[in-house]
């Protein structure tokens, strides 16, 4: 049985972390749900209501149906009505699930999640065809292929997204600062499982994304920054350690991740009715700890896993958190598998941060809140399509130019970026800071 944080979020190409529900639309109806007054009926009372219930719909309602299709149906609209992370799963969507975490997948790149009855965008898997075509977190899913998203479950929302690569799937979005829908056509490709990715700002000073906590995060991690020590001059100065947009993933690899910046101190703390579910994961002194100073940038789309990095980094004072308030997910998803090859994906337990937390519904708030500012439209290079660019193209016989290093494109990211830029100030001023207080 493994743990995933994440809400019913899937990436479409579908990986199921656990993200979050977003609190203010949730807790209203989880409210509604727990001050309603219960019936006073014995099980077997509403067993025998079930079954009637059942009979009559199979012998009158106006199409055919069988007992095994209102049974599964009963089963989802039980689950779906806890919350919206918990589900069941059919067999085939059990075995797609598990192929998100390990496997080559194919769809848009997208993680969802239920809020209200609508499919709501948590966030775009980058280099995605979801994230190319301009998917923003908050961005409302209305229509598949001229289909209401709202007649959906969402694990049917998921299996109509996905596709086979090169096959097109069509979207009513309605984005997050917009008064009208727009069709955005997605052209469905493989989703790359790379989670890493680094780049040197400045010498000794480097900027890691992750884009998801899957099975190798960690490993991918240690070897960026492993790599990252090497080629800088004099070694590894610093690190900016982007979660933006990190829509969560498996739990082991939010404490993996944490563990190779913490040397000792909780990361994180599980509770749920099952006491011995309860446990509590603490950092452990490796010789491949990571000590320079680290600035953690979040913002609405770092969920879950994300956010157990964050908040465990920020309560062992052990970086500053920056950027903008995430997500709140702080559910627990256990995936339970069934003996006829379905499964359950329920929500066991909160997670808390280390100081006793909980960011369910609340988020992990940065010490330094910096909004995101868009690269103004003349900062941005404009996409013109040039001979050179044509397949096939003839070459003219000079030499190509060089393709950009790492140094150049480190450079032109903190040009469009704000968050990035104010990131790499406060990691190379952390030192001094810190120098500071100790005085004091």
């Amino acid at each position: 049985m493994r743990i995933f944080l994440n809400a019913f979020v899937c990436f479409l190409a579908f990986v199921i972390c656990g993200c979050a529900a977003q609190a203010a639309s949730t807790q209203p109806a989880a409210q509604a749900r727990k001050e309603a007054p219960r019936e006073n009926m014995s099980k077997f009372e509403a067993a025998r209501r079930f079954s009637q219930v059942m009979d009559i719909v199979e012998r009158n309602y106006v199409k055919d149906v069988t007992q095994i299709d209102l049974i599964n149906a009963a089963v989802k609209g039980m689950l779906q009505g806890l919350d919206p992370h918990s589900t069941f799963m059919t067999a085939e969507e059990y075995k797609e699930m598990q192929e998100t975490t390990s496997g080559e997948f194919f769809g848009v790149g997208i993680e969802i999640s239920l809020e209200n009855g609508q499919v709501v965008v948590v966030a775009p898997i980058e280099d995605t065809p979801a994230f190319r075509a301009g998917l923003q977190p908050g961005d409302v899913i209305l229509t598949i292929d001229g289909q209401p998203a709202q007649e959906l479950s969402l694990q049917e929302v998921v299996s109509r997204i996905r596709g086979a690569k090169g096959t097109e799937v069509e979207l009513g979005i309605l984005h997050n600062d917009a008064k009208s829908p727009q069709t955005v056509r997605i052209v469905r490709d493989a989703i790359p499982m790379i989670s890493v990715k680094s780049k040197p700002l400045e010498d000794g000073y480097y900027w890691v994304r992750l884009t998801r906590f899957s099975e190798r995060t960690t490993d991918e991690l240690k070897e960026a920054l492993k790599a990252a020590a090497k080629d800088a001059p004099d070694g590894l100065k610093g690190v900016v350690l982007d979660l933006r947009n990190n829509p969560g993933g498996l739990l082991d690899q939010a404490v993996n991740v944490s563990d190779v910046f913490l040397k000792k101190g909780d990361i994180v703390s599980i509770k749920g009715r099952d006491e011995s579910a309860q446990r509590t994961y603490s950092a452990k002194s490796q010789s491949d700890d990571v000590s320079v100073p680290v600035v953690v940038l979040i913002n609405a789309g770092s969920a879950s896993a994300s956010e157990i990095v964050a908040g465990a980094l920020r309560d062992q004072k052990r970086a500053l958190i920056m950027g903008e308030r995430s997500f709140g997910k702080g559910s627990v998803q256990n995936i339970i598998p069934l003996a006829d090859g379905s499964g359950l994906k329920l929500t066991v337990a909160l997670y808390y941060t280390p100081n006793g937390s909980s960011i369910q519904a609340e988020g992990i708030v940065p010490d330094v809140e910096v909004v995101f500012e868009p690269p103004k439209a003349e900062d941005t290079p404009r996409m013109l399509l040039r001979e050179q660019d044509l397949n096939r193209h003839l070459e003219n016989g000079k030499k190509a130019d060089k393709p950009k290093n790492s140094k150049e494109e480190g450079k032109e990211q903190l040009s469009r970026d704000n968050q990035l830029r104010m990131g790499l100030q406060m990691v190379k001023s952390l030192p001094k800071i810190q120098e500071i207080k100790s005085e004091k």
